[in-house]
């Protein structure tokens, strides 16, 4: 029977992560912890990367090897969620057209976090909707860190549509449209007077106004 090459190897393929990987993943989870829980506390302007690495017990330098700033600790559980859209669009039936697939895939992971069913937490979905509610910077910083996975939401799209990112613009177009009709839902979460109270629902009505086109005539006054 032919050897198995060592770098083929089944076992290595599976192989769990060592102590130092685990030891690694368990401080950064803490300091997303300590961080959610002080911005619960005092508001997400108010709280120093300081006070996030002392909660844990370790110092400021430690923090910046695993976060680029206090931002980029408060936005993690975006980057997760839009993660889980980009695997929930690929799963999406062939045959449904790419706005109804999109729609169908934000909403159900949108709907999850809103009922706790992911590993991230009911309260702290909310705590991260309210802290984008209120603007300022952590809100420009997740439109910032929601463009940069642009290009990854492009490609899903585009291996949906079968065609080229390269040479087609529609995969990006579809997927710049998706992140307006994001931001747009967040906004319509904040103002109350538009009535919602959950963003899945702003969602689900973002893309059906997308699907429904931009040239119907003027509703009457």
């Amino acid at each position: 029977m032919t050897a198995i090459a060592p770098e083929t190897r089944p076992g290595d393929l599976q192989r769990p992560p060592g102590r130092r990987e685990r030891k690694k993943q368990r401080t950064r989870e803490a300091l997303i912890d300590a961080a959610f829980t002080l911005f619960a506390a005092k508001g997400y302007d108010a709280t120093t990367v300081e006070e996030i690495a002392d909660a844990v017990d370790v110092s400021s330098r430690t923090f910046f090897r695993y976060f680029a700033s206090k931002e980029d600790v408060a936005l993690t559980l975006q980057a997760e969620q839009q993660e889980m859209m980009l695997a929930a669009l690929a799963e999406r039936p062939a045959h449904e057209p790419i706005m109804t697939a999109l729609r169908n895939a934000v909403v159900a992971v949108t709907r999850a976090y809103e009922c706790g069913d992911t590993g991230a937490g009911r309260e702290r979905f909310r705590l991260l909707l309210r802290m984008l509610g209120d603007g300022g910077g952590l809100r420009a910083g997740s439109l910032e860190h929601a463009q940069s996975a642009l290009r990854d939401t492009a490609a899903v799209i585009a291996r949906r549509m079968d065609v080229d990112p390269a040479a087609d613009l529609r995969p990006h177009v579809v997927a710049a449209t998706a992140l307006g009709a994001f931001h747009a839902a967040l906004v319509a979460v904040g103002e109350r007077p538009m009535g919602y109270s959950t963003l899945s629902a702003a969602l689900a009505d973002a893309f059906e106004i997308i699907s429904a086109g931009f040239d119907a005539p003027r509703s009457a006054p």
